[in-house]
């Protein structure tokens, strides 16, 4: 629990109700803002410090220590908040599925130095941290079958490795994973991966994947098309039980 916030709210004569009437947002995500590891967005943050007439480093020390990127932190932030995500990958494992051998691999040839690919997959392995809350958010992820048989710059154990715990979290109470068929042809996934966040208010926004700098997606009629393109490639995939067969099938073939 977040003790400075709430000791913060008491002497300010705050309830989460009170703070959520000001700062637009729904109560009962007011209150999650007490629960540990629960940082509210950039925005929200600065509008409940200034209620409390606290510092925002005082009250959430550790947005001071992020690892991620300054411009991934919007979507870290909502990442945390959502109540479900949907999340689609043709060419990687997703990251909230990856070891820290196979994140790390995916930043070889990077124009990085050894402390940024350290905390870059450091920051991604944080992340990771939603699926082991006592109510994860439910994941739904949908991968290309080639990506569970792409070799890793040779290194067999790390794939098996990579897609014995992939098939570990596809077991989880809270994950979904699904397997696009590689023999499906063309289909949508052609134009690259992304994710789909529902907030607990119900909104949408999305994180769309490139060769450059990622793009943070909350424009309503472009967040309605990677809804429907989601639709679409998850038609294409196969069902849980008959993915995770054909995920430890896979594992066994790194052996």
């Amino acid at each position: 629990m977040n003790h400075t916030l709430q000791a913060a709210m008491a002497e300010a004569g705050e309830t989460a109700e009170s703070l959520a009437a000001q700062t637009g947002v729904d109560p009962k995500t007011a209150a999650r803002w007490i629960s540990p590891g629960r940082v509210p967005q950039p925005r929200r943050r600065a509008q409940v410090a200034a209620l409390l007439r606290r510092d925002v480093g005082d009250l959430w020390p550790d947005v001071l220590k992020r690892r991620e990127p300054h411009w991934l932190r919007e979507w870290v932030d909502w990442e945390r908040e959502a109540v479900a995500l949907r999340w689609f990958e043709h060419t990687w494992i997703p990251g909230l599925l990856q070891t820290e051998r196979y994140a790390r691999a995916t930043l070889t040839g990077e124009a990085l130095t050894p402390s940024e690919v350290d905390e870059l997959v450091a920051s991604r392995l944080d992340r990771q941290a939603v699926l082991r809350r006592d109510r994860p958010p439910l994941l739904v992820a949908v991968i290309f079958e080639g990506v569970l048989y792409q070799s890793a710059y040779g290194d067999r154990e790390l794939m098996r490795e990579q897609v014995e715990h992939l098939a570990t979290c596809a077991a989880m109470p809270a994950v979904q994973v699904h397997v696009v068929p590689k023999d499906i042809g063309m289909y949508a996934g052609l134009g690259g991966g992304f994710i789909l966040a529902e907030l607990p208010a119900g909104e949408h926004v999305a994180h769309a994947d490139s060769q450059a700098r990622a793009q943070i997606v909350n424009d309503a009629a472009d967040v309605a098309t990677l809804s429907r393109r989601w639709e679409r490639i998850r038609g294409e995939a196969l069902s849980r039980a008959q993915s995770l067969e054909l995920i430890r099938k896979a594992a066994g073939s790194w052996t």
